[in-house]
């Protein structure tokens, strides 16, 4: 994996800015992540950019929970947690030994249909999804087996959340433990089986730290000034946009 220093101008400031928009997508700005991990896999390659991500996203999430942690809704989280660490487990498993270009082709599909499960969603205005076990067992080892092989399980959070009806504020608090302790989870498997995480990874993460921090603050500033009734579609609207990224890489 080649260190931040050895890369070109270009990769530079592409990587600066998936870092930038880490943060925002942290800070509240749900759906844009997608267009991070579509920067980082052209520049890292699709599994080795996992590695870079993650220490940068458990970061991020630290600083998520310490503004947003009193919103969160705990019986939703207590719902997903189990389903997203055995997902994680299955994409442990599935995915060290997967080909690059297969690797994208899922994440290409799977944003597929993750976009259209959400537009027919807000379709149908009347559309009740019912907080039963399949739903959520379903989502739950979708968004574990996807964060584990691309960081991609906020896609499907997203939908849980929006299906749950939750308010602004409460979606991001309760997004943001979830996210805390399932990318801390997924830490050692990174480091001991894939070995995606090293020093020379950490030493990149180090370095771009202070346009994660950037991002979250000026995350923050956007995500006050979007209204609840506003909001559902904000995130919608972003996720095509991350999509977008995905299929046209």
């Amino acid at each position: 994996m080649d260190a931040l220093f050895h890369q070109t101008f270009t990769n530079w400031l592409l990587i600066i800015l998936a870092t930038f928009i880490i943060g925002l997508s942290k800070a509240g700005l749900k759906g844009i992540e997608m267009m991070n991990v579509t920067i980082m896999a052209i520049v890292f390659g699709s599994k080795a950019s996992t590695g870079i991500v993650l220490p940068l996203l458990c970061a991020a999430d630290i600083m998520a929970v310490k503004f947003y942690h009193r919103h969160a809704q705990w019986p939703y989280f207590w719902k997903l947690i189990p389903w997203m660490a055995a997902g994680i487990l299955v994409g442990v498993l599935v995915g060290k030994d997967l080909d690059e270009a297969l690797f994208r082709k899922i994440m290409a599909v799977i944003i597929a249909v993750t976009v259209i499960i959400m537009i027919w969603m807000e379709s149908r205005k009347n559309l009740i999804i019912p907080d039963n076990k399949i739903f959520t067992a379903s989502m739950g080892l979708t968004a574990g087996f996807t964060t584990m092989l691309g960081n991609l399980a906020g896609t499907f959070s997203n939908i849980y959340f929006l299906a749950m009806r939750m308010l602004k504020n409460e979606f991001i608090g309760t997004a943001a433990w979830v996210f805390l302790v399932i990318n801390l989870f997924k830490l050692p498997f990174q480091v001991i089986y894939w070995k995606n995480i090293n020093w020379i990874s950490l030493q990149t993460d180090l370095y771009l730290l202070p346009a994660l921090i950037a991002g979250f603050w000026a995350g923050l500033w956007l995500v006050a000034r979007i209204k609840d009734d506003s909001y559902r579609k904000v995130v919608i609207v972003l996720t095509l946009i991350g999509a977008g990224f995905i299929f046209f890489k």
